[in-house]
């Protein structure tokens, strides 16, 4: 088999060329996300997680258990798995209200009690300051993609199981 230089040449950078584009699609969600994030913010695979069980459905769910991190919270993400979301765990049972403010996708939020059952479902709005507070107390609240607990036929009274101790 004979290959001229030019036929070598245009293989090797065509070569090349696909490795350094594989080599950039592989880096540009990391150093894209990377930049959306402002200083001092936790990125989403520095969260602990937890797998939460809601009847057959399982979540991934990000935890949220000291104050920095429920300030945070699901702020600068784009976007969700379809199963994956944030549980807020809080050291008291009292109402907690949440906002939408720097958060960039719309989400729905279920607030438990201790036992993990459901109280309260609210829609919430992106990039919002709208105030979302529960009629009950609770220990932990759950936010999903907006409208994934409904899609599930999930609703107050139900239980969501694996829900780690509150602190």
């Amino acid at each position: 088999m004979r290959f001229s230089i030019r036929s070598w040449q245009a293989r090797f950078a065509a070569v090349a060329l696909s490795a350094f584009a594989l080599a950039a699609v592989q880096l540009a969600p990391g150093q894209a996300f990377a930049q959306a994030l402002p200083a001092g913010a936790k990125p989403p695979e520095a969260f602990p997680h937890v797998k939460l069980t809601a009847g057959m459905f399982v979540i991934d769910a990000a935890v949220a258990a000291n104050d920095p991190d429920r300030e945070q919270g699901l702020m600068y993400r784009t976007q969700l798995a379809p199963n994956e979301g944030m549980l807020f765990v809080f050291g008291e049972n009292a109402v907690h209200c949440f906002w939408m403010k720097n958060t960039l996708i719309p989400l729905s939020i279920a607030f438990m009690r201790a036992d993990g059952t459901i109280t309260d479902i609210d829609e919430m709005q992106a990039e919002t300051t709208n105030n979302h507070c529960p009629r009950n107390n609770g220990v932990y609240a759950l936010e999903m993609s907006k409208g994934w607990f409904a899609a599930k036929g999930i609703k107050p009274g139900m239980k969501i199981d694996g829900l780690p101790r509150p602190q």
